[in-house]
């Protein structure tokens, strides 16, 4: 049966879905934009740290007492997510300067298929008929995009940043297979301020390091960043949260599908990238492989 609320909420729920797609479909275009001026690195730390901040007067005032309560080994694991969390952003972020946004978005968003994957490793969940299936039909999709990339030369910007939003997948995963230990102990506003902060200070420490500029880009620059906080990072999650527990499962998970559909659009009509037929087609691969593994055994 579908997931019903108590009482029939004030805002349609498939429109709240709508715009929270919307919103996350936006990511890959704000970063081409911040990209213009700011390193990779930069736009990552910005992202994760001006989340954190808006989410500081929220969460502590309110949720002081479940962050007390968390335990040493609570503590360890929401830092480790933070930090998967923070090289997930980095190395997907930095995808987007040598491979297409299409490229990019379908690849990073096959995490639910590594989650698929590693769930019986970690949570002992048991691996499905349907996860293997899967898993095959998402890595033909994911051959065909690397052929659109310039076959296998590895040496070639596109395989790099195939690469590199490859391993935004996998860190990803990471991040939430550590999330399905720590929800069960804590609501979902003090989780998202505590491995937000702590991604944003790995990033942080990263940037630190790495001695790349922090000031002297333009307000707009700046401006892309804080969007990149409000739109992708916290309305579109917070969206598909809320719509949650409005809607079945199944169908939220079916229109998370729609954020690179998005992403692929909006790159098409801003930033003037048309994709290949082999993109095309090995994205719509990875898509319906990600159906598979993720929704159908949900609906079942």
């Amino acid at each position: 049966m579908a997931a019903q609320s108590p009482s029939a909420p004030k805002v349609p729920p498939h429109l709240v879905l709508f715009l929270g797609i919307l919103a996350v479909s936006s990511s890959a275009l704000l970063i081409r934009y911040a990209q213009n001026e700011a390193p990779s690195l930069v736009i990552a730390a910005f992202r994760m740290g001006f989340s954190a901040l808006i989410l500081l007067p929220v969460a502590l005032p309110r949720h002081q007492a479940e962050l007390r309560r968390l335990s040493r080994k609570e503590l360890g694991l929401a830092a480790l997510g933070g930090g998967l969390l923070a090289l997930h952003f980095a190395s997907w972020i930095l995808s987007l300067e040598y491979t297409s946004v299409a490229s990019s978005v379908v690849l990073v968003t096959t995490n639910p298929l590594w989650v698929a994957l590693l769930a019986p490793l970690f949570l002992k969940e048991r691996l499905s008929r349907a996860v293997i299936i899967g898993m095959l039909v998402a890595l033909a999709g994911g051959a065909l995009v690397a052929l659109s990339s310039g076959g296998l030369n590895l040496g070639s910007e596109a395989m790099l940043g195939n690469l590199l939003a490859l391993v935004g997948a996998w860190t990803g995963a990471g991040y939430i297979l550590i999330g399905r230990r720590l929800r069960p102990v804590l609501p979902l506003t003090p989780y998202i301020f505590l491995v937000y902060g702590m991604a944003a200070l790995v990033l942080a420490g990263m940037l630190a390091f790495s001695g790349l500029p922090v000031l002297g880009f333009s307000g707009e620059v700046y401006i892309y960043m804080l969007l990149l906080a409000l739109l992708p990072q916290l309305l579109g999650h917070s969206s598909f949260n809320w719509a949650l527990a409005h809607l079945p499962a199944s169908f939220v998970s079916i229109a998370l599908l729609g954020e690179p559909v998005g992403a692929i659009i909006l790159a098409f009509f801003l930033l003037g990238e048309t994709p290949g037929l082999l993109e095309l087609l090995g994205g719509a691969l990875i898509l319906a492989g990600i159906f598979i593994a993720t929704v159908q055994p949900a609906r079942s």
